[in-house]
Parts: structure tokens; sequence; C-alpha cells
């Protein structure tokens, strides 16, 4: 089966893969070439995928699989591929360090945005 994996700036991954485990809303599945046209929405968690006998590991937030013939495509915003579980894990918690720091980054400049425009509307509302 091809394997294409889209996000929304790039294709993360295009190649051959025999199997693919992951997890949709229903439950846990996996998919064969000779498996019947498929699609599932996808839960944020990792998946599995098999090349050339090699097991390799996808984290992704939700998304969607399609597998018409023998292609499989899957849309998600976030993903992370990785050959060691154990590796993928710990750039997982890394890139989620660094999302959070963003975030409290952005908070604060919101905070910073709404008391200056509060004090100028007093300011104004004084005149």
């Amino acid at each position: 089966m091809r394997l294409k994996l889209f996000l929304p700036t790039e294709i993360l991954l295009d190649c051959i893969t025999e199997k693919i485990i992951a997890e949709g809303i229903d439950g846990l599945f996996c998919l064969l070439p000779k498996h019947i046209d498929f699609v599932s929405t996808l839960v944020t968690g990792i998946m599995t995928y098999v090349s050339n006998n090699k097991s390799h590991y996808i984290a992704h937030s939700e998304g969607i699989l399609v597998k018409r013939g023998n292609n499989v495509y899957i849309s998600t915003i976030r993903a992370i591929i990785d050959d060691s579980l154990d590796n993928l894990v710990y750039t997982v918690d890394k890139k989620f360090q660094i999302l959070d720091e963003k975030e409290k980054e952005a908070k604060t400049a919101i905070a910073k945005l709404e008391a200056k425009f509060t004090k100028l509307v007093i300011e104004l509302a004084e005149e």
C-alpha cells in the first residue's frame, strides 16, 4: 500500500507500507493491502506502520484516514514520525512544552493588549 500523510503545509510522509495500525473513534483497527476501501475518523494518538518489515510510529492529532484501492491517505493538523517509540514520546513531550510556552506568551500578550485597550476606553470616557 502507498501511505501518504498530509499536514496543512506539507506532505509529511509518502511511502510503501505493508500494514497500518491506527485508532479511530470506534477503536483500534489494522489495514492490510487487500483490505476493502475504508474511511475512519482518527483520534489523537500513536499509529504504527510497517515498511520493509520494520515498525515506524506516528504521533498525530485528530484526523481522517481514507483507504482507497492500494492508497491510504491520512490528513491531520500535527504529526511527528520516529522509528523508536521511546524517542517519539520524548519528542512529543518536548513539542508540547514548546507549545505550552508559546501559548503562555500569547496569553500574556493578549492580557497586555486587553489592559491597554481598557485603559484607553476609560481615558476616552473621562474626556
